[in-house]
């Protein structure tokens, strides 16, 4: 007798591989946390740059006119004592003056003033306080003086010049002495000039913006005529007229765009390199390492870039 043994059983049906689900807790797809990272280091960048450019333009920029001020003190002293402060556009040995070297004190005791002038008038020099125009005669000597400085940025040490009756007295010491002046007026634009210079003749014109803060409408002038004995001048290089457009009045610095390219890479780097932190450490972390550097690089390009507005302001 057969027996019969029962069927196998049957094989279940594979069971269906499950549904990719949407990812909740492992974050946004990658191209979208890139384009996070991307969008948030540009924030970055405009943050570091709008607060930059204003404590460049108010607080950090007055205390680099004061450091300066100080440090070209300073070093006019040891000229003046060693008898080595430059009396024309050269350096006692026959060298062209460097940009924001010292040539003279200026003081104002009408306005509380005293201020060392550099030599140049771009937006640069200016940023460290008074410049001398490098083709006119220096303080002190026949002819017209030129000095140039800012109305509210870096100091602003030139405020307060619309406020200069006639007969205030300037003084100004140089490499040949202390020269007195005497205002004669305050000169603004479409004003007459003033008399021509006779012979043996000296007159001061300090230049600055007129208007509201960072936002000039005009230049303006206060002559002053030399009252002290006229010193003689050395031989100029540089011929009346012969200067640039950045050290006119109101004139830019182009060759500061160099730099500003070159802080604006570093300060994007930084701020991608903090948006990478900010996923690697968290956030305290991140902003306790990253704020620093970005503040860094933001003063660094809107210092750079302030070279770019007129020189006056």
């Amino acid at each position: 007798m057969t027996v019969l043994s029962p069927p196998p059983p049957a094989e279940a049906p594979p069971a269906p591989a499950p549904s990719p689900e949407p990812e909740t807790g492992s974050g946004p797809p990658r191209a979208e946390r890139a384009g996070f990272a991307f969008a948030g280091a540009a924030l970055c960048v405009l943050a570091a740059l709008l607060l930059g450019f204003a404590a460049n333009l108010t607080i950090v920029g007055h205390l680099q006119h004061a450091r300066d001020q100080q440090t070209a003190y300073d070093e006019y002293r040891r000229q003046l004592a060693l008898g080595i402060a430059p009396v024309g556009q050269q350096t006692y040995d026959g060298k062209m003056l460097e940009p924001g070297a010292p040539v003279a004190l200026l003081r104002i005791p009408a306005l509380g003033l005293k201020e060392v002038i550099g030599e140049g008038t771009t937006s640069g020099v200016l940023m460290s306080g008074p410049g001398h125009r490098r083709d006119t005669p220096l303080p002190g000597q026949a002819g017209t003086s030129v000095i140039m400085g800012r109305q509210w940025g870096y100091g602003s040490p030139f405020h307060g010049l619309h406020r200069l009756p006639a007969g205030t007295e300037i003084e100004m010491t140089t490499g040949q002495g202390k020269a007195t002046y005497r205002v004669t007026g305050v000169r603004r634009e479409g004003d007459p000039l003033p008399a021509a210079l006779k012979d043996n003749e000296g007159r001061l014109t300090l230049t600055t913006a007129e208007g509201g803060p960072y936002t000039p409408s005009g230049t303006l002038r206060v002559d002053a005529t030399l009252t002290s004995d006229v010193q003689p001048a050395p031989p100029r290089p540089l011929a009346l007229g012969w200067v640039g457009d950045s050290e006119q009045a109101f004139g830019i610095e182009g060759a500061a765009w160099l730099p500003v390219f070159l802080w604006s890479q570093g300060l994007f780097l930084a701020a991608l390199l903090t948006m990478a932190a900010y996923r690697a450490w968290g956030r305290w972390q991140t902003w306790i390492v990253g704020v620093p550097v970005l503040a860094a690089f933001g003063l660094a390009v809107s210092g750079a870039a302030a070279r770019l507005l007129p020189n006056l302001l």
